[in-house]
């Protein structure tokens, strides 16, 4: 007997099912490439060169002095912001699929009237029943550092903490961060949680990258360092850390062990042809990641939490590939982007739907206003000690569904407020 095999799917299939969302991921890519072409031509920059040893000397010596820079940054722009890609995402459309059909599985869509949402996708999303249900350790009827110990810490809740720690396990880790942890607790936790162990091998793994940063130089050097000026350095709360977040982006630049996060996203590493072998493409830059405006605002609400570099770069790693680099790819996964800006819509659409309404008239739509928190995990819009109880929630559920939820929370919380608004002008007050 012959037995039939099943067939094999392309393993851009696998890593994205939907053809026209790959199609857009590419086309995305290769605008993000002319970008960096055009900026090469116009500036007469290399993409790389080594340095010379002078230079390598001079740039070892001013390593924790990051801020300086003897070049004019001033006519360096960031590659792409959130808002462009914000219009990719609204663009975005399948082929299959109109928003005027009937479709009588929802009850919202009977009338066969357009939707309301910028985002036109149809994705599958979890119910509100089904998010209640996961984010059901963040009831009222249970203690949430953050929210009920505004007199004081909870001591109970700390003595907790000290067992999760002794405990060493991860899940156990994962489930106390359900519900926040202190700061003082923070840092061995979120370590706990995500399984980082910093052993001396992370050290020197640390110091290779670092080496490579002083012998070459990437025309991406110069988009970091222009970011972190213009975002975490600008901010009145991560100023302080502008040297580490250079440092550590720079380092972060050349680890090519970010490139097997690619497996599992629908986006792909850029190439460039080598200078001597135009029939060779290596990836350019070797971690394959474009940073895009506001993109140092990932790692610096962490300097609050560990002073190590190397410490603070494996927390980091971990917390990009498993969660942040969602955020700036074209994906159908519930996590994506565009998942998460479709859940964001169709929540505040089901439970405000006159402020949804109100807004979207008004020519002021939601999301145009939410992208930028959900992009960037909020940071940079919330208060740090904030921003890191939420994060302790990302890292406690494993998932960034909270985001969407938070952002309808917000807009919730100034309801009474926004339907006041009558003008653009006053909208921005708020």
């Amino acid at each position: 007997l012959t037995f039939l095999t099943a067939p094999t799917h392309p393993p851009e299939h696998l890593k994205e099912p939907m053809s026209f969302i790959r199609n857009a991921q590419a086309r995305w890519e290769k605008r993000i490439l002319k970008s960096i072409n055009t900026m090469c031509t116009e500036k007469n920059i290399p993409l790389a060169r080594m340095r010379t040893i002078r230079e390598q000397a001079d740039f070892t010596q001013k390593w924790k002095d990051m801020t300086f820079s003897d070049e004019n940054m001033g006519d360096i722009r960031p590659v792409y912001a959130p808002k462009d890609f914000m219009e990719v995402l609204t663009s975005l459309s399948s082929p299959n699929y109109t928003s005027k059909i009937y479709d009588y599985s929802d009850v919202n869509e009977r009338s066969g009237t357009s939707v309301w949402g910028l985002i036109q996708v149809r994705l599958h999303l979890k119910t509100t029943q089904q998010l209640r249900v996961l984010f059901s350790n963040l009831s009222t009827h249970h203690f949430q550092t953050g929210a009920d110990d505004i007199e004081g810490p909870n001591p109970e809740w700390q003595r907790l903490g000290v067992k999760t720690v002794q405990l060493s396990y991860t899940p156990t880790a994962q489930r106390y961060l359900q519900q926040g942890c202190y700061p003082t607790q923070r840092g061995d936790i979120w370590l706990l949680a995500l399984g980082v162990n910093t052993s001396p091998l992370s050290y020197q793994y640390y110091n290779q990258l670092k080496a490579s940063v002083f012998k070459y130089e990437l025309l991406v050097d110069r988009l970091f360092l222009q970011d972190v000026r213009l975002t975490a350095g600008n901010h009145e709360a991560y100023f302080v850390f502008e040297d580490l977040v250079v440092q550590i982006l720079l380092c972060f630049s050349r680890d090519t062990q970010y490139l097997d996060h690619f497996r599992s996203t629908s986006a792909s590493p850029p190439h460039a042809y080598t200078r001597n072998n135009m029939d060779q493409t290596v990836v350019y830059p070797p971690n394959g990641i474009i940073p895009f405006h506001g993109f140092s605002l990932f790692l610096a609400p962490m300097c609050f939490i560990w002073s190590d570099p190397v410490v603070l770069y494996n927390v980091f790693k971990q917390l990009y590939t498993r969660y942040f680099f969602r955020l700036h790819s074209l994906s159908s996964h519930p996590e994506g982007i565009l998942s998460l800006c479709q859940q964001f819509e169709t929540m505040l659409q089901t439970h405000q739907p006159q402020l949804f309404y109100h807004l979207r008239e008004m020519g002021s739509h939601p999301l145009k206003h939410a992208f930028n928190w959900i992009m960037h995990a909020f940071a940079g819009y919330l208060e740090t000690s904030q921003l890191l109880l939420l994060w302790d929630r990302i890292i406690g559920y494993n998932t960034l569904e909270i985001l969407p939820v938070l952002a309808v929370a917000v807009f919730a919380f100034r309801r009474n407020n926004l339907m006041e608004v009558t003008t653009l002008q006053k909208r921005k007050q708020f």
